[in-house]
């Protein structure tokens, strides 16, 4: 019989403890296995040319302008002297009359089936140089980019940078390339991340679906700096992440905020003023060098150093072209809410009549004693090396005898890959694992459901589902 009483408050996620660690010194062995200290003084040194391009070209770069071609010649030139491969595209249908080409630059080293990418839209607004939108996330980019060439740790996966044409024309070059890809192309790429203004002066520390698995990293290091990030609601569908959404790939990125006002409770946390807007030169020719909060721009490109380590470099963990240094599922002890879990969600907190496997919050499914039917999942992607799905599983039953009455599966993408009944009720949870090798390197729709037949209750009780080395 079931079900649901009060339910007891959220517990806080565990801040991690990662702080920012020393660069490896150049020449060493190729194995940084540590994020490196990226230097914001070299960022900001990107930021002065991109500002006297702008200068030199009637104040903007423009996507249809002289002062983007620029822009794009500086960065190639960079990237190209430092080993990447690079690639300009020419944007052929969707831009604007006359916009230069999206920027696209990978480093040449690891499993190419396992694609992490990182962007940042390189145009302005013809109002100004557009130090903060964009010049912010394409030169804290850029110095990720040569610091990863200069440190040349060994790879696990593929790191793929890319710098945007005609963003401010409705995200277009972005959308040309994603539209470009083929279909095993899209599937390559585990996860985009967009960085869009990270450097607002009065700005906030926000990171897009802050949930998501995709997030982790990142907002793993902004939490190992106390910052208690926010969901960045005023970029959603703004940004060329928005592009990659599209089609399926999960994406995330850091942002600092534009023309929304910061409220007090941000003011109380951050510092800044409440009620202006994070930028107050957004998209106003007062967008220059003087526009720039250097702390939020530090702590943006180390937290990009991070998240580039984590989901790509070899740091140690074995030598299985994947690995697990961030667990691909979100929230699989369902302590922080429902998100990113979707379905039957009210089957998630702490209800009375069960408990937790760890924490106080889980997922009953069933347990009515009548025809049923529920169901919670999640959209994951699975690194290779990282294929081990594991869950705990209380079955507790009021059936007896060996018939299965009432059944418990996994599926992915809707093929069933476990079934469970009544009949392997126990008195306490029992860890259960499936294999996901057959979908490693893609994106995956995992699901977990619980039906009863129409008499005799029986409880799914599902906690800490999780993805490991396997």
């Amino acid at each position: 019989m079931k079900r649901r009483f009060a339910v007891a408050s959220l517990s806080l996620a565990a801040v991690l403890g990662l702080g920012t660690l020393p660069a490896v010194a150049a020449g060493s062995a190729p194995a940084a296995a540590q994020p490196p200290d990226i230097d914001v003084t070299k960022v900001k040194a990107h930021l002065t040319e991109l500002n006297s391009i702008a200068g030199r070209n009637g104040g903007t770069r423009r996507s249809n302008g002289q002062g983007y071609r620029d822009s794009v010649a500086y960065v190639k030139g960079k990237l190209q002297a430092a080993g990447y491969t690079v690639t300009e595209q020419p944007c052929t249908s969707g831009c604007s009359s006359g916009a230069g080409p999206n920027l696209i630059a990978e480093w040449p080293h690891g499993d190419a089936g396992n694609v992490s990418m990182f962007g940042a839209h390189l145009d302005s607004v013809s109002a100004g140089p557009g130090m903060n939108d964009n010049g912010s996330g394409s030169a804290a980019l850029l110095e990720n980019a040569l610091t990863l060439a200069q440190q040349n740790p060994t790879m696990k996966g593929r790191v793929r940078f890319a710098w945007w044409t005609d963003e401010e024309q409705g995200l277009n070059g972005s959308d040309f390339y994603v539209r470009s890809l083929s279909s095993a192309q899209r599937s390559a790429i585990t996860a985009y991340y967009n960085f869009d203004m990270v450097a607002s002066t009065n700005g906030g520390y926000f990171i897009n679906h802050v949930t998501s698995a995709a997030a982790a990293p990142m907002k793993a290091y902004w939490d190992s700096l106390g910052l208690q990030p926010e969901e960045n609601t005023e970029g959603a569908g703004r940004s060329d992440d928005y592009s990659f959404e599209q089609y399926g790939i999960p994406t995330s990125g850091y942002a600092m905020g534009a023309s929304a006002r910061k409220t007090s409770a941000q003011a109380a946390k951050w510092g800044g003023t409440a009620g202006s807007s994070y930028d107050p030169c957004y998209h106003r020719s007062c967008d220059n060098l003087d526009n720039i909060n250097t702390t939020g721009l530090n702590r943006a490109s180390d937290g990009i150093a991070h998240t580039i380590w984590q989901r790509a470099v070899d740091t140690g963990g074995g030598g299985d072209g994947g690995g697990c240094d961030t667990d691909p599922v979100a929230n699989g002890g369902f302590e922080t809410g429902s998100a990113p879990w979707t379905g039957d969600t009210g089957t998630i907190g702490a209800h009375s009549g069960q408990s937790a496997h760890s924490g106080t919050r889980f997922s009953w499914l069933a347990g009515y004693g009548s025809t049923h039917t529920e169901s919670v999942g999640q959209t994951v992607t699975v690194p290779a090396g990282c294929t081990r799905l594991t869950y705990w599983l209380h079955v507790d039953t009021d059936e007896s005898g060996s018939t299965a009455y009432d059944t418990f599966r996994v599926k992915a993408d809707g093929t069933t890959l476990a079934t469970l009944s009544n009949v392997d009720a126990r008195s306490g949870y029992v860890q259960r694992t499936v294999d996901l090798g057959a979908y490693a390197g893609r994106q995956v729709a995992l699901s977990f459901t619980g039906s009863e037949d129409g008499s005799l209750q029986t409880s799914f009780v599902l906690d800490d589902v999780s993805l490991q080395e396997g």
